[in-house]
């Protein structure tokens, strides 16, 4: 049994095997380039081979093609790899099923093939003989990083598409704006970055603690290496979902641009960025003035992310949440607004704001995706759900019809604490161990076929409020972004039999990738000393939450 991660739909094991050496040629038919030159990178670089394009003998070819007759019944992710002493033959259903099969055979070289130098030059590079069927269960294999509430800089981001792609995730949902920081630059409006992509202190730990880091936070990527990060994505088969939120969580925005709160019952001119944690009270207001400076910013960022750079690259997500209505309630100017719109309340405030811009996006050939709380006041008609409060708005929106991404809180928000014991850095919320994560089901069984073929895929989600380093993101996403992977790519069984033993053995030799990586992962004893926060408080919530 091979030790890959995440499980194929089928391996089977061959006889002998395949050497890679300094005869190894890589044979790149129509479609498949990006993946050869993919491959040269990273095994060249960790075998110190060549490994120049050609046509080789036997014994001396790794052979890539896109075979359309595979797609018929594997899709176009789906793959083949057959490897003997012969050669190494991957086909794929389209050019992503050609670079997930690459992933597979990198796998299978053993961990040294994750590292950047040869650590034994002149070592024998043998590929086990193995025939390999595989297929995604879910499109939409997701992960969710914030980058305004801590910022990662670019180089941090590419090396998590690089982990993505290595767990076959292909969806990066990019966080970019929030009460805390605002990350993209924008022409048309500088102060978004020069006043709101920094503050003058941040809370350290969960908002109760009394910490402070007395020191500046901030930065944002350049239009510049917005480009590159979703050029880098789309070579990996990676789609770049942006997130602009609207109308709440947005108070670095109204620190930069007053005119955007509700200036009516706020002096919004003494906002800063906040440089706390939590839900803000200081949202949009709803005004006209909102609605067109939006609408600049929205139209730089649909030229950032174009549709068609990778997959579910269409949609963009404009938030939602958690938008506190407290100054609507109070603000003359929103309730003249409610009243000459006809919507109701500040929940249908909410709603027309959500249906405003589906409409604008969906005129530019774009979707608008969500998290759940767009149901509130109405669902927008061409509008998908990010649920993340459980199951039910995810539940009910597949019901009327509308796509849905499952990432509920409960299993797959990968910023709650790993274990319940008292090492645990800054903890938050339930207990979500690596088994608990490999249990989870995106699907849940209340649904029939048909509403079930509106679950597009699942998405784990980071956010980074008690993060303040790659290095945090490494503990709270890993192991479990592992386990995430196989529950988004393989066929498994219901949640109570799936095989959590084979997980745990194949897990032993994927540390060893992960360890070469340099992925500061979470050990499965416990937490090194230096990954504790000791007297930093979290905020755990006591209780397990129902499974599916």
């Amino acid at each position: 049994m091979t030790e890959l991660i995440p499980a194929p739909l089928r391996d089977v094991g061959n006889a002998g095997g395949f050497v890679l050496d300094e005869t190894t040629v890589i044979d790149a038919g129509p479609g498949t380039e990006a993946t050869a030159r993919w491959l040269r990178g990273v095994l060249g670089a960790a075998t110190g081979l060549a490994l120049p394009p050609g046509a080789g003998a036997a014994g001396e070819t790794v052979r890539l093609r896109v075979l359309p007759e595979d797609a018929g019944h594997l899709g176009p992710e789906g793959y083949k790899l057959y490897v003997d002493g012969d050669a190494v033959s991957l086909h794929g259903g389209g050019p992503a099923g050609v670079f997930w099969g690459a992933q597979t055979l990198r796998q299978l070289l053993g961990p040294d093939a994750f590292r950047r130098a040869p650590v034994t030059p002149g070592r024998q590079w043998l590929v086990p003989g193995v025939f390999v069927e595989d297929t995604p269960r879910f499109r939409w294999r997701g992960l969710m990083l914030d980058v305004a509430r801590h910022f990662m800089p670019k180089e941090g981001v590419l090396r998590y598409l690089d982990l993505m792609a290595a767990h076959k995730l292909n969806v990066f949902h990019f966080h970019l704006t929030d009460d805390q920081g605002w990350r993209v630059e924008i022409k048309r409006y500088p102060k978004l970055t020069e006043v709101g992509s920094w503050r003058a202190r941040t809370k350290f730990g969960h908002r109760a603690s009394p910490l402070w880091e007395e020191k500046p936070h901030g930065g944002f990527y350049t239009q510049d290496d917005i480009r590159e990060i979703v050029a880098y994505a789309a070579e990996r088969h990676i789609g770049v979902v942006p997130e602009i939120d609207v109308p709440g969580h947005s108070q670095a925005a109204i620190a930069a641009y007053p005119e955007l709160g509700n200036t009516d019952v706020i002096d919004t001119t003494s906002l800063s960025v906040w440089d706390n944690w939590g839900i803000s009270h200081n949202v949009l207001a709803p005004t006209d003035n909102t609605l067109r400076f939006y609408e600049g910013v929205f139209e730089e960022v649909l030229d950032l992310f174009p549709a068609g750079a990778g997959n579910f690259s269409e949609f963009v997500h404009i938030g939602g949440d958690e938008c506190a209505k407290e100054q609507w309630r109070e603000s003359p100017t929103a309730q003249a607004r409610i009243e000459e719109l006809g919507v109701g309340d500040e929940d249908g405030l909410q709603s027309w704001f959500v249906r405003h811009f589906d409409t604008w996006l969906t005129e530019r050939g774009r979707r608008l995706i969500g998290w759940d709380e767009i149901l509130e006041g109405g669902l927008a008609p061409g509008a998908a759900v990010s649920s993340w409060r459980g199951y039910a708005g995810g539940i009910t929106a597949t019901r009327a019809g509308h796509d849905v991404v499952m990432c509920p809180q409960e299993h797959v928000y990968l910023d709650h604490r790993q274990h319940g014991g008292a090492d645990e850095p800054a903890p938050i919320g339930y207990v979500r161990t690596l088994e608990d994560v490999f249990r989870f089901e995106p699907v849940p069984p209340e649904l029939g076929p048909e509403e079930a073929r509106h679950v597009l895929g699942t998405q784990a989600n980071l956010w980074t409020e008690v993060m303040e380093d790659t290095g945090r993101v490494d503990y709270q996403a890993f192991p479990r972004l592992a386990a995430f992977a196989e529950v988004a790519w393989s066929a498994l069984p219901a949640p109570a039999e799936r095989d959590y033993a084979d997980f745990e053995r194949r897990m032993t030799a994927h540390y060893g990738r992960l360890d070469a990586l340099g992925v500061g992962y979470r050990p499965p004893a416990g937490p090194h000393p230096w990954q504790r926060r000791p007297g930093v408080l979290g905020r755990p919530i006591e209780g397990t939450p129902p499974n599916v």
